[in-house]
């Protein structure tokens, strides 16, 4: 491997792979860099075979997707990155077994989304999410830790984003926006200032469609956070990333 004195940061993918794919475009945009040496280096391992973190958390699916994300990010730690992201919020689950048995740092995608929001003086956020995150209460935990009241759907309305990430995202096909702007419309009844997008495949609409304002990309704040992280500069425009 090409040898260099900067941070390397390191990314497991496939989770799912537009998403990263998406992820990829949103660290290099967010790089305030003039050359291509003045970007982030960074190894992207995809591997879309890992099993799906939905269905293990909700008893669905038996298979643990924990080894094979061990395993990546083994390989990772191997190839010596300074860093690893995980461009999938369900996978966070799993953070602390990761944590504890990664011999490099794990960004917090959640925990950072949480920070940001508490920075902006949010005492109220909604969770746009998959079924596993909601059910795992991963954003609840670090937002009630941080003094913010979280809001999520109800079951027939998390039943409309568990269609947009599976049937439409997921599976190539337009998001049905009507669900969208229901599950929008009753978190912002509830009382939501800001409404986090706390699913990558979610952070595909935002990028492809006219969702308004009040909202805070998970996967924005993680693209960030490794820009920063890596060392690099970032542009001016993404110092605030609440719509």
């Amino acid at each position: 491997m090409f040898k260099h004195n900067r941070s390397l940061l390191g990314v497991i993918g496939g989770l799912g792979p537009l998403a990263t794919a998406h992820f990829l475009e949103l660290v290099v945009d967010m790089t305030d860099a003039r050359t291509d040496q003045e970007n982030v280096d960074m190894i992207i391992y995809n591997f879309p075979s890992i099993p799906d973190r939905t269905g293990y958390l909700l008893g669905s699916n038996l298979k643990s997707p924990l080894p094979g994300l061990l395993s990546v990010g083994h390989a990772l730690a191997r190839d010596g990155v300074s860093c690893i992201a995980i461009p999938c919020i369900t996978a966070h689950y799993f953070y602390p077994r990761l944590e504890a048995e990664l011999p490099v740092p794990i960004l917090n995608g959640v925990r950072e989304t949480a920070r940001c929001l508490k920075d902006a003086g949010v005492h109220c956020a909604g969770i746009l999410a998959s079924e596993g995150t909601i059910h795992a209460g991963l954003f609840n935990c670090e937002l009630e830790c941080l003094g913010i009241r979280p809001v999520v759907p109800s079951p027939s309305r998390q039943a409309d984003v568990t269609s947009l990430i599976y049937d439409d995202i997921k599976a190539g096909r337009p998001p049905e926006l009507s669900h969208f702007a229901a599950a929008e419309a009753e978190l912002r009844a509830a009382g939501a200032e800001v409404i986090i997008l706390g699913c990558t495949e979610l952070s595909l609409i935002k990028r492809d469609y006219p969702i308004g304002s009040g909202f805070l990309d998970a996967m924005e704040v993680m693209a960030r956070q490794s820009v920063l992280r890596c060392g690099s500069k970032l542009r001016r425009k993404y110092r605030s990333l609440i719509t």
